[in-house]
């Protein structure tokens, strides 16, 4: 049996896993469900194309995309991951404008969609949703705000810790250590940062020797969030 086989036969249960509809009835996500389109991409499917003219939000099961830009020279500048439970493509539902960036499957991911006028319904009949997605969006702007003042401000170093703090805000367990597996690339760490690879190598290189972080593996290891935290900390001024 397929994937889409098996959510044909229990799509509510798939749309439970979407932040937003969380604070929904089971009744009530199983009608929602009826409006929602599934469909599975491949690791390294482009999922939106930039200034494509589409408005569809997409609604995140299972597995991770990246949204990314090119400049006109080819390098790859990285916004974020998103995983299971989040959604894209809001932006151009609710003011109709192209795509701002491109979103491609990093892993194989199920998706699920709906137009944009299905979701703006669903906005108005639904406060709840309306309330998660102002926060989720909110959320969103206080993110992107970090990072501009983070690139506005702090060295390269810094800001790769910053990054690495970041990604590993998810992961920390309670020795006080995050493991991060797979390991992000050196080039995913610079095209979230804005640098190039090699300043990211020569970083990491340093924070082995000190042994904050460490390799296992397809894993790194930050050995010390607190120390990670007191160094982003004492730059950033938080």
């Amino acid at each position: 049996m397929t994937a889409n086989q098996r959510l044909s036969g229990g799509t509510g249960y798939a749309l439970e896993r979407i932040e937003i509809f969380k604070g929904l009835q089971s009744r009530e996500i199983e009608r929602l469900s009826q409006r929602v389109n599934w469909r599975n991409y491949k690791a390294h499917q482009q999922i939106i194309g930039h200034q494509e003219i589409s408005t569809d939000v997409y609604f995140m099961v299972s597995g991770t995309v990246r949204v990314i830009l090119f400049s006109s020279a080819g390098k790859e500048v990285a916004f974020r991951d998103i995983s299971a439970g989040d959604c894209f493509g809001e932006f151009a539902a609710i003011d109709g404008a192209p795509r701002s960036a491109n979103v491609i499957a990093l892993t194989d991911v199920m998706i699920g969609s709906v137009p944009a006028e299905t979701f703006c319904t669903i906005l108005q009949e639904y406060p709840a949703v309306s309330m998660a997605m102002l926060t989720y969006l909110t959320r969103l702007v206080r993110s992107l705000s970090e990072r501009i003042f983070e690139f506005s401000t702090l060295a390269v170093k810094n800001r790769i810790h910053s990054e690495l703090l970041r990604l590993s805000r998810d992961h920390v367990e309670e020795d006080n250590t995050a493991r991060l597996a797979p390991a992000p690339t050196h080039a995913d760490i610079a095209s979230r940062i804005s640098t190039h690879r090699e300043a990211v190598t020569r970083e990491l290189n340093e924070l082995m020797k000190s042994g904050l972080i460490k390799r296992d593996g397809r894993t790194l290891i930050v050995a010390d969030i607190s120390e990670l935290e007191r160094m982003v900390h004492e730059v950033s001024g938080d």
